[in-house]
């Protein structure tokens, strides 16, 4: 079996793998292929991989010869026509975005596995890259909010008077969320947080964080730890209640994602209107629309004195370490795809490889793909 690692296009500096994590595809004898400088954007020169014991080679030869093609991001540049029936690429999908690209490489008999497919269970907690990439971006949107106000973050008492910590208030509470929190604690910010699932107010309480609640959320408990969407009464109640904090904060760090469908628009232009001058709102949803009204994603605006910037590539700016963390969930994950004589075994009745593998021989596979496409079994 031959593995192939596909340099990333554009301004994207991560790498699917590095040298460090392909010693198990090349201690079963699997061939290990990378194309030239596809680890150039984490500082790692094709040298290191041929001492870990990988074959340097063009585009053209790994997507000619390669059995599995790993990426972090689809290769959207790749037509059909450069890929064959039996291949299997393993990526961060993103199927709703990337639907027509996803529809015609199908039809070449090319297998994709969306590692953004893995089912929030216990087993697939070591291949879960989406966990990965949100503890990057709430870190990351931190330093830069605090890069980007015009004061400290925590409580100084100095001879020239006292200067007060700012506030940080952080809307959703999953992984980046948390991460944010647990971030903005350290640098000593009062930090409060928001979430439409109370099962997680506990753990933002745990962080040292107070927990905004608005009364009346829809039980996700059957969501698979996803967020759902809430009634329009819920809604208003909980823009009335954001707003009221956000007038109140120096930053607000945005979170909050449904899988499949635009994100929430939790901070409206009238809220932003109300903030105060100088303020920062970081939105990480800015590539689902964001939830800020006044977002524009890989843009930073500034409204009345508030500066929204729309950034959800930051793991792109933390490259080895990003790269690192989504080395190990796939290699958790190709441990699974890969028997232990090198040959490839999809066995759908695994529940992780059924979860994750969208599209196969020539039609849809995955049952959540489906669903968030709407596509209708036959």
């Amino acid at each position: 079996m031959t593995a192939g690692i596909l340099r990333e296009p554009g301004n994207e500096r991560r790498v699917a793998l590095l040298p460090a994590e392909i010693t198990w595809l090349v201690g079963i004898s699997a061939s290990v292929m990378v194309e030239k400088g596809a680890g150039e954007g984490t500082f790692t020169h094709d040298t290191e991989y041929e001492k870990a014991g990988a074959i340097i080679a063009t585009r053209e030869e790994i997507l000619s010869s390669g059995d599995i093609l790993l990426t972090v991001t689809p290769p959207l540049n790749d037509g059909p026509d450069s890929f064959r029936k039996g291949q299997i690429l393993v990526t961060i999908l993103n199927p709703a975005e990337n639907r027509d690209w996803l529809e015609s490489v199908m039809k070449s008999g090319l297998t994709v596995a969306g590692l953004d497919l893995m089912p929030r269970t216990t087993r697939a907690q070591s291949m879960d890259v989406l966990s990965s990439l949100a503890t990057v971006s709430g870190y990351k949107a931190v330093l830069d909010s605090a890069c980007r106000l015009s004061h400290f973050f925590p409580m100084f008492m100095t001879a020239a008077g006292t200067i007060k910590p700012a506030r940080v208030l952080v809307l959703g509470a999953g992984v980046a969320g948390l991460q944010a929190i647990a971030t903005a604690k350290k640098l000593g910010a009062v930090v409060e947080a928001f979430d439409v699932r109370p099962a997680v107010k506990e753990e933002v309480m745990s962080l040292g964080a107070r927990f905004i609640e608005v009364e009346g959320s829809i039980d996700d408990s059957k969501a698979g730890g996803y967020a759902v969407e809430q009634t329009e009464e819920y809604r208003r109640k909980q823009r009335e209640l954001i707003r009221e904090r956000a007038i109140a904060a120096d930053i607000i760090i945005t979170t909050a994602q449904i899988p499949g469908r635009r994100a929430p628009v939790l901070v409206t232009e009238a809220t932003v209107e109300s903030m105060k001058k100088g303020s920062v709102i970081i939105d990480l949803a800015a590539s689902t629309g964001g939830n800020c009204e006044l977002t524009r994603d890989g843009t930073t605006v500034n409204h009345n004195g508030v500066t929204i910037v729309g950034k959800s590539d930051y793991p792109s700016e933390m490259p080895f370490d990003s790269s690192k963390m989504y080395g190990n969930n796939l290699t958790a994950f190709l441990k699974l795809l890969v028997n232990a004589e090198g040959r490839t075994a999809l066995n759908f009745e695994d529940d992780i490889i059924d979860a994750v593998c969208a599209v196969h021989e020539g039609a849809y596979h995955s049952k959540r793909v489906k669903q968030l496409l709407s596509i209708e079994d036959k």
